[in-house]
């Protein structure tokens, strides 16, 4: 199989110590759904997912995601 651009982007939202980068409201999504069972703690797939998200308003966190 040839890896694309999309694929690469793809793989790199499988490793939970790596920070994809830039995502679309989309691909945070899925994000969110490939790292159902992570911390945003702990995945910094999960982390990026969420800000990117929160930033779109596309999620609103709860006061307790809020305290530190």
């Amino acid at each position: 199989m040839q890896s694309t651009n999309l694929n690469m982007h793809v793989a790199g939202l499988l490793v939970c110590g790596r920070d994809p980068g830039v995502m679309t409201d989309e691909q945070a999504h899925a994000a969110m759904q490939l790292h159902i069972d992570c911390t945003v703690d702990s995945c910094l797939v999960r982390r990026r997912a969420r800000t990117t998200l929160v930033e779109s308003g596309k999620c609103v966190l709860d006061e307790r995601a809020l305290q530190l």
